[in-house]
């Protein structure tokens, strides 16, 4: 085909293939048609006029070549030839006076080649004149000179007649198939475009993105790959991945054997999601890695493809998210150890003020006992002990003596009685402090332990570490307990979010500055019998709508001290315990209610 090509112009050249083959036909045909038309004239080289049209056919064809050679369009040089061959045609035919050579099947070349070189239109003029000259003008002619006579004229005519039909026919024939073919080729060429620009955008999609995308053929060799996949294997492997070339580690190895086992799922229909790690120099790196079935003829797997994404910094910053986790449920613990340190305090130091007012009362009970009076009477005794009996008869201070001592034995069984009485409420302050002190004590070390916890017992502990609060700002505590049975849950964690909760039912019921403050607590399981409710109500200040949904974000707090950690760390805590904390408040200055939601059974593990 080079040759042919060499034949045509530089534009005819650059045609598409289904056009450089018509182009093709043109030249190679006037090179064919000029090669038989040399024959005719050496096979008539002894009758110089016999072979004069086929000097003048040649001379066509040649001009057909050059203007070929020349040409930006290939209508010219199709005309050329087609002219050059039909007047050849018709000049051989009338120089031959033979009464048959119009209707021979070579000048059915001329049709074909007229309808495919220069379409239907010109390919049908091109026939309607060939059909006059052929089968109207030559048989007159042969009529005329006397080649034929009246009698087998009948013959000569219609057989060039039937000669025409089957000419035109010729040409119809060849238009069938042409536009056919055309309208199959158009057809062919426009899916070609659409799946040239489907290509064009899925490869565009596929490089555009830094995943590493690749398919196999179920050999393993590579079909197509992406530029971050030829990356990626160039520093794995130190060289450039090309197509055809097996993407599979090197064979033997423990990698290798893993991944014809991944591949062997694959092509099986199988769908693998895994994480692998990789290690480049000092860079450490994790891809998550997809493996796909390409799905051929018949429903079968034609081969693979894998999509490989980076996760290296997702990694990281989860583990990253795990330690902070880590820290934020150590900081929660340490916050809810002072919290509970704090109200173990404030309640021991306001325990701690009634037992310095008893033994402040019973200090100055006893200084001013008469004791001191008994001490001089024993005085005056030892004084006259030689004459007692007649000291207690005679002298009246010794008269006065037996009564002062009625007196004295009263006063001081009246004293005794108030020092015992303020010693029984010194020693009933000194075991409330023992009790709130052993209560902080069990529940420090049940910290992370899950045990058996009965519930409203439980919040009545967590109240007690706010009972002095809530009686000093008159806060009244309402309790509304169904019976339910004990749960196994972390005691500390649900004790740290009831003091939580507790503390901040306090501030909104102080903030709210109401006469009549409640605090109202309902325990009861949630409709199901499945989950445990702990509902903690109050009247106090209340919440917005707009910040509801934010309050258990860290660091959002409604307090002007506050800190916005406190409902953050029981979330999390409640989630931890396979629960849920939830708000819900009417608005400003109409209370709000937080509720802890908990499982009444532990949940089954995840296998």
């Amino acid at each position: 085909m080079s040759w042919l090509d060499s034949l045509l112009s530089e534009e005819l050249r650059g045609a598409p293939p289904t056009e450089l083959v018509r182009y093709r036909v043109i030249v190679g045909a006037a090179c064919f048609l000029m090669g038989l038309t040399t024959l005719f004239i050496l096979s008539n080289v002894r009758t110089p006029l016999r072979a004069l049209p086929g000097i003048f056919t040649n001379l066509g064809f040649i001009v057909t070549l050059l203007v070929a050679r020349k040409a930006r369009a290939p209508l010219l040089p199709a005309l050329l030839l087609v002219g050059t061959m039909s007047a050849g045609v018709v000049a051989t035919i009338f120089s031959s006076r033979s009464p048959g050579s119009s209707v021979h099947v070579t000048t059915m070349l001329l049709p074909a080649l007229a309808v495919y070189l220069l379409g239907q239109r010109w390919g049908l003029l091109v026939t309607l004149i060939l059909a006059l000259l052929f089968m109207v003008a030559h048989p007159l002619y042969l009529l005329h000179v006397g080649i034929v006579r009246v009698d087998p004229a009948t013959t000569l005519w219609s057989s060039h007649l039937f000669g025409a039909l089957a000419f035109i026919g010729a040409w119809w024939l060849f238009s069938l198939s042409t536009t056919a073919r055309d309208a199959a080729q158009t057809s062919l060429e426009r899916t070609l475009k659409v799946l040239r620009e489907s290509e064009g955008k899925l490869s565009s999609v596929i490089e555009s993105t830094d995943d590493i995308v690749v398919s196999l053929d179920p050999q393993g060799r590579v079909i197509t790959a992406n530029q971050a996949a030829k990356r990626m294997y160039t520093k794995r492997r130190g060289m450039p991945l090309e197509e055809g070339q097996t993407l599979l580690p090197e064979q033997g190895t423990d990698r290798a054997t893993l991944w014809q086992q991944r591949m062997a799922q694959a092509l099986r229909g199988e769908r693998l999601r895994i994480e692998e790690e990789h290690t480049f120099g000092d860079r450490h790196l994790v891809l998550d890695i997809n493996i796909s079935p390409i799905i051929g003829e018949g429903g079968q797997p034609a081969g693979l493809t894998i999509f490989g994404r980076d996760i290296t910094a997702r990694k990281e910053a989860e583990s990253r998210l795990g330690e902070m986790h880590r820290n934020l449920v150590d900081a929660s613990r340490q916050a809810g150890m002072a919290e509970v340190a704090t109200g173990v305090l404030h309640n021991v130091g306001n325990t701690l003020n009634s037992v310095n007012v008893s033994a402040s009362i019973i200090t100055d009970r006893l200084r001013q006992s008469r004791l001191n009076s008994l001490a001089k009477l024993t005085q005056l005794l030892r004084q006259h002990s030689a004459d007692f009996t007649s000291f207690l008869s005679r002298d009246p201070q010794g008269q006065k003596i037996p009564s002062f001592l009625i007196a004295l034995s009263d006063q001081l069984q009246e004293e005794r009685e108030f020092v015992l009485e303020e010693m029984s409420s010194l020693t009933g302050s000194v075991d409330h402090i023992k009790s709130i002190v052993s209560m902080q004590q069990k529940h420090a070390r049940a910290a992370g332990a899950v045990e058996e916890v009965a519930v409203p017992q439980l919040i009545d502990e967590a109240l007690r570490l706010h009972a002095v609060s809530f009686e000093r700002q008159g806060i009244r505590i309402e309790r509304d307990y169904a019976s339910v049975p004990p749960i196994l849950v972390d005691r500390h964690k649900l004790l740290q979010i009831l003091i939580n909760l507790f503390s901040n039912a306090r501030h909104a019921l102080v903030d709210s500055q109401k006469p009549d403050k409640r605090l109202t607590l309902h325990v009861h399981p949630a409709p199901g019998g499945k989950r445990l409710l702990i509902e903690v109500e109050d009247n106090g200040t209340g919440i917005s709508p707009e910040h509801v949904a934010r309050l258990f974000t860290q660091g959002f707090t409604t307090k002007k001290e506050g800190h916005g950690f406190g409902l953050h760390i029981s979330a999390l805590a409640a989630t931890e315990m396979k629960g849920r904390l939830t708000c819900s408040s009417p608005g400003p200055g109409q209370g709000a209610t937080f509720t802890l939601e908990l499982p009444l059974e532990p949940e089954a593990s995840s296998p």
